[in-house]
């Protein structure tokens, strides 16, 4: 009984941290699939070999560190067909100062300290705040583009609406139901969709951009209070995903990111 218990607390540190594990890969690597690749293989390499963890840093922390071991290794490789889409992001990312996405996603996305970053990605301080910087930069003059909100409450609206016309996108307007959404993506295609999940009609954001990606081919960032409900893993879940209240910085960083691909994996109501 003893023997196990370690074993099981163990498990139970890895699997709590795991979703948030998946986010980060599905949004740095454009899609869950691809994502789910790269966490399967950190798993397996902590399986092996747990000496990583016999430090005073957090489940977290170590969880991350193993996986860009992993990402590095591997020469950061997508191992699926691109199309014409995928290409264009291939492209646009080879422009980008190497390792700067990871630093800001790990900086916006999953709010880790730049000291832990470092630890991380295996660098120092004012590296990973250089990193970040040319991250900002680069990928705000890279990609320019319409995006659709769909959000019930006003004031986040206004919000969002103001970030991402910060970032010199186009807002092709605001939808606050299911079918303001379908009638507002007819009158204007966008090149990205930014969901809530609860929409003030009680319908479905998933429903809606479900709906929307019958007749258009985009990313999509979905925004909502409890992430873990959609973190489960047994289902297709966004390639972008980011927590409400969010701070400007994340929806930045998660609309730059989403620019690069066009990953439509949606939640199925």
């Amino acid at each position: 009984m003893h023997d196990t218990a370690p074993e099981t607390n163990f498990s139970d540190l890895i699997a709590a941290e795991l979703p948030y594990l998946r986010r980060y890969a599905r949004a740095l690597t454009g899609s869950q699939a691809r994502g789910d690749k790269y966490t399967v293989a950190t798993l397996e390499a902590i399986l092996k070999d747990r000496s990583d963890f016999e430090n005073e840093d957090s489940t977290k922390t170590n969880l991350f560190r193993c996986f860009h071991a992993i990402w590095a290794s591997s020469g950061q490789l997508f191992t699926d067909p691109e199309d014409n889409l995928r290409s264009r992001a291939h492209g646009l990312l080879s422009k980008l100062t190497a390792n700067s996405r990871e630093a800001l996603l790990l900086r916006t996305i999953e709010e880790f300290s730049v000291g832990n970053i470092a630890k991380i990605m295996d660098t120092d301080a004012d590296e990973v705040r250089r990193l970040i910087a040319a991250a900002n930069k680069e990928l705000s003059q890279s990609v320019r583009g319409r995006v659709m909100i769909i959000e019930d409450e006003p004031i986040i609206a206004a919000d969002l609406t103001d970030i991402v016309s910060s970032l010199g996108h186009e807002v092709t307007g605001v939808a606050r139901t299911h079918t303001e959404a379908l009638t507002l993506g007819d009158e204007q295609a966008p090149d990205l969709i930014l969901a809530d999940i609860q929409l003030a009609d009680n319908s479905s954001g998933i429903d809606a951009v479900n709906d929307l990606l019958k007749n258009m081919d985009v990313p999509v960032i979905f925004i909502t209070a409890f992430p873990e409900r959609l973190l489960t893993g047994d289902r297709p879940e966004p390639a972008f995903l980011i927590s409400k209240p969010f701070q400007e910085a994340q929806v930045q960083s998660a609309v730059s990111q989403a620019m690069f691909f066009a990953s439509t994996a949606t939640l199925k109501a």
